[in-house]
């Protein structure tokens, strides 16, 4: 028999790292992390009680995913989105989504338009009590069926890539003075055109929302730069 072989260093546990991405994500997200600001690694590890080596791990993933940069000798930082990103994401979303609602209504049963049903009720009862974190995860439970529905494995891993990056902008657009009854008409505009069966105005309604996603947060920071301005 081949002599025994010195033990290899472990890598840490994939478990682990994809654990502390995924609460690292979920805080960015939160804002509990926000744009710009640095991640001090060893008050990471202290806080979530981890080693050096899956935290790094777990900062690659999320550097990987654009959530974070990585300067060097100086560490990492929450991405912040430029309104140039938006201008160049937006419109490339807004065709995925679109052409994603266009598959959806092609295969939607009666079950998955009584699911959808649902949840376009929850989304109304929101609107009208103003309950707009509420409305933001009904809303994005809405998009996520619509690409489960799609059933094609590309188009969500796109998206997918996509909306994590979108995610940093949050639902500030929901806060635009009339943005909150806007969005749910727009919603229900997709949902009735899958309901007629009629793929092409699916797909057209979902872009021509998601593209005012982008008109309401370019009139954020038109007002912002308004309210700063000497």
């Amino acid at each position: 028999m081949p002599p025994a072989l010195a033990a290899a260093p472990r890598s840490p546990s994939p478990s682990l790292h994809a654990e502390v991405a995924e609460r690292l994500r979920g805080q960015i997200f939160a804002g509990a992390l926000p744009p710009g600001s640095f991640l001090d690694e060893a008050a990471l590890c202290e806080r979530l009680a981890i080693s050096r080596t899956p935290l790094r791990e777990a900062l690659k993933v999320l550097v990987a995913e654009g959530l974070l940069r990585h300067e060097p000798r100086r560490g990492c930082f929450v991405a912040e989105v430029t309104e140039r990103d938006l201008d160049e994401i937006f419109p490339v979303i807004a065709l995925l989504e679109g052409r994603a609602a266009h598959e959806a209504t092609e295969r939607a049963g009666s079950a998955d338009i009584a699911a959808l049903q649902v949840l376009h009720q929850r989304l109304q009862e929101h609107a009208e009590a103003g309950r707009i974190d509420a409305y933001y995860e009904a809303n994005y439970a809405i998009h996520e069926a619509f690409i489960t529905l799609a059933d094609n494995r590309w188009l969500a891993q796109v998206i997918g890539d996509l909306r994590r990056i979108l995610r940093l902008a949050r639902h500030q657009t929901l806060h635009v003075p009339g943005r909150l009854q806007q969005s749910l008409h727009e919603h229900l505009a997709v949902f009735a055109a899958l309901q007629r069966r009629d793929a092409a105005a699916a797909e057209e309604a979902m872009r021509r929302h998601v593209l005012a996603q982008r008109d309401a947060l370019r009139d954020i920071a038109r007002n912002h730069h308004s309210r700063i301005a000497p």
